[in-house]
């Protein structure tokens, strides 16, 4: 008889037959497609990581904890996705990758619940997820081995939008239900020359429809981070990819009832008190019909380094970036005077909608550089949608309830003014103009033409355009007018005065939710 908690002599060796056991069959999940196949494929692209060496990339090292790691057997190892949590930056994080070496990286049912599994978890313990996508959809065999009913992590990914940030990198093709993982995410990232997203493949859309493409063609980075808006940012490698991710994920809490981290100097950002910015004099023309670089006063305001626009290709008209002032994270949304002249198409209103939606679900305060002749006009524009864009744009802004920092740089025409979030009574904790900026319902000389205006009216209406901010701030349209030496410590002032919503309890109206 063995007297509990005492050694028993034989007990250590009967154990060695299931630890082999265990060893063997985790080794055999941790080879993925095997040493042949993995030697291929990562031969095949220069710079492409298989799936476990890119979650090693992407997460402090030696912090990996897998989840699901015998799913699928010997015979489909950790059933084509590798999942888990890990450290990123010391703070904990979800990330599945799809292991394209295993039956082309195929959703099974063992996947499907591992992939549920790991979005619920991502929402329960309060924790960013990251998604590594590159593969081919549900499995064809699903339907033959009788799975017809498995648990669907789309659905936990609609709950989890504005509670953890969510990010998707599409490193390779990515077709049908793992791909609709990439819009229900906050940030999606292409590896340029091997990401495609697509509904379906090129042999689908062939057999379907009868179009001949090729998966680049189809649905490419160049397809979805410039001309369909789907993704963010393109990179040219994995190694690139999963740098960025961690980039971006630096800027956020790890959930939404928590307050952006601050990265002052003991962070390694030694740009984070006042400062003059006398180089706007020169980048910035006053005369609004010159056009300029908006990124070159980016950085000049924000903390040295610290600018990472996102999706640059998509909506250019409008310049969307994440940065930190004084430390702390920030979104800024401004007009892109390069292109354009800083009007906004439907493509631009779009993308800023989105961008504000996520900077407003975790607590980023936004800054609005406005700098544009109005909504864009004509047939075009208009078929495009671009009332309806605008108009989300607007109602995305007003939603906001955290600090709005606004400064009017040179001009704001009609709708472009209050889309920019130009009125100080629309919750704005800092609205600034400099000097010289013109604004109106529209540009005088247009207004005045539309209407028939006689010579005598159109001079007084042109006039009175150019008479910059003085009538408006002494309505207190403006806080105040500041020059452009003073604007970075004028937005410091107003996180300044923002400082109890910074850094003080989530109020009740400032709950998270979902995204509309």
């Amino acid at each position: 008889m063995t007297i509990a908690g005492r050694p028993e002599p034989g007990n250590r060796a009967a154990w060695q037959p299931l630890l082999a056991d265990l060893e063997q069959r985790r080794s055999g999940s941790r080879a993925m497609g095997g040493p042949a196949r993995v030697a291929r494929y990562t031969a095949a692209v220069p710079g492409r990581l298989p799936a476990r060496a890119r979650i090693a990339a992407l997460l402090d090292e030696h912090s990996f904890t897998e989840l699901g790691t015998l799913t699928g057997g010997a015979e489909i190892p950790a059933d084509a996705f590798v999942a888990g949590s890990g450290l990123l930056d010391g703070r904990p994080v979800f990330v599945g990758a799809e292991d394209f070496t295993v039956q082309g990286g195929s959703i099974g049912p063992g996947a499907a619940a591992k992939r549920a599994r790991l979005v619920r978890l991502a929402g329960q313990e309060r924790a960013p997820l990251v998604t590594l996508l590159e593969g081919a959809g549900h499995r064809a065999g699903n339907a033959l081995a009788g799975h017809t009913a498995t648990p669907n992590d789309l659905q936990a990914l609609v709950d989890l939008a504005g509670l953890v940030p969510t990010v998707a990198i599409v490193h390779g093709p990515s077709a049908g239900h793992g791909a609709l993982t990439a819009p229900l995410s906050d940030f999606v990232i292409m590896v340029e020359g091997s990401g495609a997203l697509f509904t379906a493949g090129p042999p689908l859309v062939a057999a379907a429809t009868g179009e001949r493409v090729d998966k680049h063609t189809l649905g490419g980075s160049q397809v979805h981070c410039v001309v369909s808006g789907v993704a963010h940012n393109a990179v040219p490698d994995d190694a690139a990819a999963l740098r960025l991710a961690r980039r971006y994920l630096s800027y956020f809490p790890s959930h939404a009832w928590q307050h952006p981290p601050y990265a002052g100097a003991e962070s390694g950002n030694a740009d984070t008190g006042p400062r003059g910015t006398e180089a706007l004099l020169d980048l910035i023309p006053p005369d609004a019909r010159r056009p300029y670089d908006i990124k070159a006063v980016l950085t000049e305001v924000f903390d040295a380094g610290t600018v990472l626009e996102v999706q640059p290709a998509h909506g250019a008209s409008i310049v969307t970036a994440l940065a930190r002032l004084g430390g702390h994270a920030v979104a800024i949304l401004a007009n892109q005077p390069a292109v354009r002249a800083g009007t906004i198409d439907a493509d631009a209103a779009d993308k800023a909608a989105r961008f504000v939606q996520v900077a407003g679900a975790f607590h980023l305060p936004v800054v609005f550089l406005a700098d544009n002749p109005g909504v864009l006009a004509g047939t075009a524009a208009e078929r495009s949608g671009v009332l309806r864009a605008a108009a989300r744009l607007f109602a995305a802004q007003h939603r906001l309830r955290v600090p709005k920092l606004h400064l009017t740089l040179r001009k704001a025409f009609g709708f472009g003014s209050s889309v920019m979030a130009m009125n100080p009574f629309d919750a704005q904790t800092v609205s600034y103009a400099l000097p010289g900026v013109t604004l109106g319902g529209i540009p005088a000389a247009a207004g005045a033409a539309a209407a028939k205006q006689d010579a005598d009216s159109t001079r007084r209406l042109t006039a009175n355009e150019a008479s910059g901010p003085w009538r408006s701030a002494n309505a207190l349209s403006y806080d105040d007018v500041i020059a452009p030496t003073e604007v970075r410590d004028a937005l410091l002032a107003g996180l300044t005065r923002a400082r109890a919503r910074l850094t003080g309890p989530i109020e009740p109206d400032r709950r998270p939710g979902r995204l509309p």
